[in-house]
């Protein structure tokens, strides 16, 4: 897929995206990444990329023109993008689902906001969505644009070695993930659970199936309204709820 990212700051880019499975997606040629300087698409000497807001009022707006002639660049050399996505407190909250869409997508571009705001006639003109990483603030929409990227170039076939491990992530059933554990089978006096060292493959899976489930119900269990449960998870997760209703039922007088 084509990937193109337009910031003020390309050099933020430059480590994180050269190591681990995006840096390994990129040499693979699974994602064609270009990052692009806003500051190339100026006219003035100063390379002048933001202004004082029209009303008054406190820090500098994100210029108009120079995103819009960024984004018509990237549509003359590399085509019509899929989407182009503004990063934005004001977004669509950015979830595995999001990441899934966007993976289906030949051609993702992703605007870095900055500053104290962006002209609202990148929205109007530019942006086919804007997404939000979560409900607090950043200093621009760089680390939003890796997170965003990250999360789906790890989705992409062969980016990560095995496929099964990206089934089975935190949210990819909308659920949270089951513990997990490796060697030593004790650490100051901390044990690894007798059944995963038991050999039973059934009882293991019924047992990260029921683990994924109390986590997901003590910790988010909004994510449960909605979760492509399978019958026996269906049926673990009542026993679950008859428990905690038993539970609680013993601190009552």
């Amino acid at each position: 897929m084509k990937f193109d990212i337009v910031t003020i700051f390309p050099r933020m880019f430059d480590l994180p995206l050269a190591e681990g499975i995006v840096g390994r997606a990129i040499a693979r040629g699974l994602v064609d990444l270009r990052v692009h300087d806003l500051r190339d698409f100026t006219e003035d000497r100063h390379r002048t990329v933001d202004d004082v807001p029209f009303g008054g009022g406190p820090g500098m707006i994100l210029k108009v023109k120079p995103v819009v002639d960024a984004v018509e660049a990237i549509r003359r050399d590399r085509g019509e993008p899929s989407t182009v996505i503004l990063t934005s407190p004001q977004g669509r909250p950015f979830s595995q689902a999001e990441a899934v869409r966007l993976s289906r997508l030949p051609h993702v571009v992703v605007v870095c906001g900055r500053y104290e705001g962006v002209d609202e006639r990148v929205r109007e003109r530019l942006a086919t969505e804007e997404l939000s990483i979560g409900d607090y603030v950043l200093t621009g929409g760089e680390l939003p644009a890796m997170v965003i990227l990250d999360a789906v170039a790890r989705l992409l076939p062969g980016a990560v070695g095995d496929e099964q491990s990206v089934e089975t992530d935190s949210f990819s059933r909308g659920l949270l993930d089951f513990p997990h554990y490796t060697r030593p089978a004790e650490f100051e006096g901390m044990k690894v659970p007798d059944v995963l060292i038991s050999g039973h493959h059934g009882e293991i899976r019924r047992w990260r199936k029921r683990e994924a489930l109390r986590r997901t119900l003590e910790r988010r269990p909004e994510l449960l309204e909605q979760a492509d449960l399978d019958d026996e998870e269906r049926a673990l997760l009542r026993e679950l709820n008859e428990e905690r209703e038993k539970g609680a039922g013993y601190g009552r007088h």
